[in-house]
């Protein structure tokens, strides 16, 4: 799966042909801009202050008339449509149907030359950066970090590593493109479909080697470990591929992408459907934590990384922006000790960078928040308290599957 990028054509929104409005009284300048909005250089404030000032006098303190209501509403609710059907594609019952990923692995095609994009806020490319980090990938595979533009597209920018303990946006490192759309039209016969992360890229042919993320993560567990520091870490052992493959079935469908079919439903019927499948099958995990470290026992494997990827972004963004409202995984005794557990080990807290996650969500997908507005981060999520003892080691068991020591 992927993180897609939303085309600024399908975010513009143009404004209508303007008319003029005759009024009977005759109307001073100054009514319009108080001291403070004419001199401040900003057009935005004052542009507010020419709205605010304008509705005070056409209707004064009382609310919009009704018909302003109901046409605004009517005109809105058609756009959000529009935005909503690019962004997310639907089915006819307005349930989010996830597009496929265009470019899938041939592990044949694979050269030893690669570059991987990803973008921070993005879950999907999360797991990839993870997996990259724990093998020790990091010299053999490097990295370009795309960040939110606000016309929903991934750009490259250079920002100051004011914390060297985690991933920032970066300029492109190999292709020195702008933005990634740029960089799959690269590829030989150029592109013009969804730009999504993560990407996988051959620097040598200048070609998409892979943009599916389980792909990658498959990939990079058993495909290099040649070139990994940690080649006897296996996060996929063939004794667990049958469990793996089990719980995979039902995170991805409920969890990994049923935070999305909260979030992106087109109708009430498609979001209850989403967020009962969404708890329910939380529920279950959580009882199912009750008495294993993780999900395949006491070893760490490629199903507890999808699944964290999720988990470490619920409270921060799925549970106000995706309405997934029913509960706070902080309410869930075992998930949230599971979920630290995870991000304590070595090297996975670096790859979290939660402003990034935030500004992601909340100022990139336009159609949930017009506004843009993002939220203050909510204490449970700050790093300070998510390195608190999860005390869940305590859980394994001598004899059984123990973790290999990173």
């Amino acid at each position: 799966m992927h993180c897609i990028s939303l085309p600024s054509s399908h975010l513009l929104l143009h404004s209508p042909a303007k008319t003029t409005l005759k009024l009977a009284c005759h109307v001073s300048p100054r009514m319009f801009f108080n001291d403070s909005a004419t001199n401040n250089n900003s057009g935005s404030t004052n542009g507010f202050s020419l709205i605010k000032n304008v509705s005070k006098l056409l209707w004064g303190a009382s609310l919009p008339p009704g018909i302003l209501i109901s046409t605004v509403r009517t005109a809105w609710t058609s756009t959000w449509q529009i935005m909503m059907s690019q962004l997310a594609p639907s089915d006819p019952s307005g349930a989010y149907t996830r597009p496929l990923s265009k470019f899938r692995l041939n592990p044949t095609a694979a050269t030893t030359k690669l570059h991987l994009y990803v973008g921070l806020p993005c879950p999907w490319a999360h797991r990839t950066l993870i997996v990259r980090a724990l093998k020790g990938l990091e010299e053999a595979v490097p990295v370009s970090v795309a960040g939110h533009g606000l016309d929903g597209s991934w750009e490259f920018k250079d920002v100051p590593d004011k914390d060297n303990d985690i991933l920032v946006p970066t300029m492109d490192r190999v292709n020195r493109c702008r933005n990634l759309k740029e960089v799959y039209r690269l590829r030989q016969g150029g592109y013009d479909g969804r730009a999504t992360v993560p990407m996988l890229w051959d620097v040598e042919k200048k070609e998409v080697v892979c943009n599916e993320s389980y792909d990658i993560i498959e990939f990079f567990n058993s495909g290099l470990n040649e070139l990994a520091q940690q080649p006897g870490l296996d996060l996929s052992p063939v004794e667990l591929k049958e469990e793996i493959e089990e719980w995979n079935r039902v995170i991805y469908p409920n969890v990994n992408n049923g935070v999305y079919r909260c979030g992106f439903a087109q109708s009430q019927e498609a979001y209850d459907v989403a967020v009962s499948g969404l708890f329910s099958t939380l529920d279950r995990i959580d009882d199912h934590l009750g008495s294993s470290r993780y999900l395949c026992g006491d070893r760490l494997t490629l199903a507890d990384i999808c699944l964290f990827t999720t988990l470490i972004r619920f409270d921060l963004v799925y549970n106000v922006l995706f309405k997934c409202t029913k509960k706070k995984l902080l309410e869930y005794t075992n998930l949230h000790a599971y979920m630290r557990d995870i991000y304590q080990i070595p090297k996975v807290a670096a790859t979290c960078n939660f402003l990034e996650i935030m500004d992601g969500y909340y100022r990139m997908l336009f159609p949930l928040n017009p506004g843009s507005i993002r939220p203050v981060m909510p204490s449970v999520c700050e790093h300070e308290f998510l390195s608190r003892p999860s005390k869940r080691e305590s859980m394994s068991s001598v004899g059984k599957r123990v973790q290999h020591v990173l």
